[in-house]
């Protein structure tokens, strides 16, 4: 697949205000583009945010319209060497065709990991306390450098997101953006198809989202997406959103 030509999609003349707090940013931008909400985020918060992705499904998406605006922004993928590794490959594909200069795989330290998980076995037990230990506090890590993040979940992808932002201040002060917020799954598939956008290989074969494989499983005709995440069990959030607590499907 040949790469695409680079061009600035965006007016440089968008107004821009830099001392607008959350909740103006919040007004300003509902309805926006997401590639406007992007626009702005990464001037807000040049030279200290980052894009927390896991080179999932619809991750393309995301990280097109960052590469159209800066392909220098650093990207985050949490390597919980648990991965797929066809979403190994696929990060490396991605980053070469969008032309991504930073993109850091970030995990925890391995002599945490042989203490506190020795078997690789600690999914099987307590879920939670693995995504903990593999996800959440090798991000919390990486983003103590920076200011803000910028996701790429949607509204539509759980009852937990609904009412998500598109600018959220998390504990602590750090900007979290959710540029996508808004898209619907129809969105999403015509942008992968209008930029004809590198699939990740598991998806034609069952996998809607892909995180770690004992965990992921396929998703038959009719199921919710997110089905094959932690199947058989209430968690549907590795934490890194949101508290084990808070994450929960609906009984």
């Amino acid at each position: 697949m040949a790469r695409r030509t680079r061009q600035m999609l965006l007016d440089p003349s968008i107004r821009f205000q830099p001392d607008l707090a959350v909740e103006a940013l919040n007004a300003r931008y509902e309805g926006a583009p997401p590639q406007d909400v992007l626009h702005a985020a990464l001037r807000f918060y040049a030279g200290g945010i980052a894009v927390v992705s896991s080179f999932g499904a619809e991750s393309a998406v995301l990280l097109h319209m960052v590469s159209e605006i800066n392909p220098h922004t650093p990207v985050l993928l949490i390597d919980t060497e648990m991965l797929f590794p066809q979403t190994i490959a696929y990060q490396e594909e991605l980053t070469a065709w969008l032309g991504l200069t930073d993109v850091r795989r970030i995990r925890q330290d391995r002599a945490e990991l042989k203490q506190r998980d020795p078997y690789g076995a600690l999914h099987l037990s307590n879920p939670d306390a693995c995504c903990t230990m593999r996800k959440v506090e090798p991000l919390e890590r990486a983003l103590q450098h920076f200011t803000a993040s910028i996701s790429g979940r949607k509204r539509f992808q759980a009852g937990t997101r609904v009412a998500m932002p598109l600018f959220e201040q998390e504990r602590g002060g750090r900007i979290k953006v959710n540029p996508l917020a808004e898209w619907s799954p129809k969105e999403i598939a015509a942008y992968m198809v209008a930029h004809d956008l590198p699939r990740h290989p598991l998806v034609a074969e069952g996998y809607p989202s892909i995180g770690c494989m004992p965990c992921t499983s396929k998703v038959g005709e009719g199921e919710d997406a997110r089905a094959g995440r932690w199947r058989g069990q209430d968690k549907i959030e590795c934490g890194i959103h949101f508290t084990p607590e808070g994450a929960r499907r609906a009984s």
